[in-house]
């Protein structure tokens, strides 16, 4: 990549500092960034070596819990805010529509725009979860939460709501859990001990990938009842 000799538009250069360094700048700007790269790598190693030390248990325990639900005939419902709600479509995605494995019933309450945008404007964009699981959600169903601080007010609405069903509930959060890690009610809630937000959805996606990884070896040591297959 060349290096640009010009002065950059305001704010630009503090982005992008490598685009507009000096020549005799460049070889320590991209070795810096170098630097910093590998040191987030090493970083997100460090928590996924963590997460599986400290999670492991539970987290095949929750497998054997999500694959118990799914062969009685339950439904998996996602859903976060941002990036978490790109990440709540993907696990949808994954259990739904797998490149291998058994398809399992799952639907992210991201993906209705209609109604999304319906419920936060004619009600309250706290009750966009909560309001669909009362609407879809019934016993044996699992609902499946992220959020990076774990304080996300749709989604602990949306597990009081899933709880009052007699859903499974399993979440995802970071740092120190937030008001996810204060409810009595969650059955299972993996937290990313991190705070940066970039680290902890890195995190996560190696969770849920994990979760799913071990659900469908459940699913193999579970005798579905007739009337229940899923594919």
């Amino acid at each position: 990549m060349s290096v640009l000799e010009e002065s950059p538009p305001e704010g630009i250069g503090e982005l992008y500092p490598f685009l507009y360094a000096k020549r005799d700048n460049a070889d320590s700007t991209l070795a810096e960034a170098n630097r910093s790269t590998a040191e987030k790598t090493a970083e997100i190693v460090r928590l996924r070596r963590r997460m599986a030390e400290e999670s492991g248990a539970e987290l095949a325990e929750c497998a054997e819990e999500m694959a118990i639900r799914f062969t009685s005939g339950g439904r998996l419902f996602t859903f976060g805010n941002g990036g978490s709600s790109t990440d709540a479509q993907e696990v949808a995605t994954t259990f739904l529509h797998p490149s291998h494995g058994r398809p399992l019933p799952a639907l992210s309450l991201t993906s209705d725009v209609a109604v999304v945008t319906a419920l936060s404007n004619d009600v309250g964009f706290e009750v966009v979860f909560s309001r669909q699981l009362a609407a879809l959600g019934r016993p044996g169903d699992i609902a499946f939460g992220l959020s990076t601080s774990g304080g996300s007010s749709n989604v602990v609405q949306a597990f009081e709501e899933a709880a009052h069903r007699g859903m499974l509930t399993v979440g995802l959060a970071g740092d120190q859990g937030g008001r996810l890690a204060e409810l009595d009610l969650l059955d299972y809630l993996f937290v990313v001990p991190s705070s940066s937000v970039h680290r902890i959805q890195e995190a996560q996606t190696t969770v849920y990938h994990v979760l799913w990884e071990l659900t469908q070896h459940a699913l193999d040591s579970i005798s579905v009842p007739r009337g229940h297959g899923s594919g």
